[in-house]
């Protein structure tokens, strides 16, 4: 299990373990279907790398406009 999935500081970031859980769903999603990782892969899993680009404030959760929806943001710098 990857360690900062253990902290609480992940799930505060993101705003709770269910924003979460849709948010590392929908990334993962995304890099299996050919998405360039945000960060340098250096030899990590796909869901390391969604794990480090939550904690970098690389990717954000987003709702589509009927709200239902989530989809995932780049963070705007």
């Amino acid at each position: 299990m990857i360690e900062a999935l253990k902290s609480e500081e992940i799930v505060n970031k993101v705003g709770g373990r269910f924003k979460l859980t849709a948010l590392i769903q929908r990334r993962l999603q995304q890099l299996v279907e050919g998405a360039r990782p945000l960060i340098e892969r250096d030899g990590r899993s796909d869901l390391e790398v969604v794990i480090e680009e939550i904690l970098q404030d690389k990717i954000t959760l987003a709702f589509e406009d009927d709200g239902a929806k989530p989809r995932t943001e780049e963070a705007l710098l």
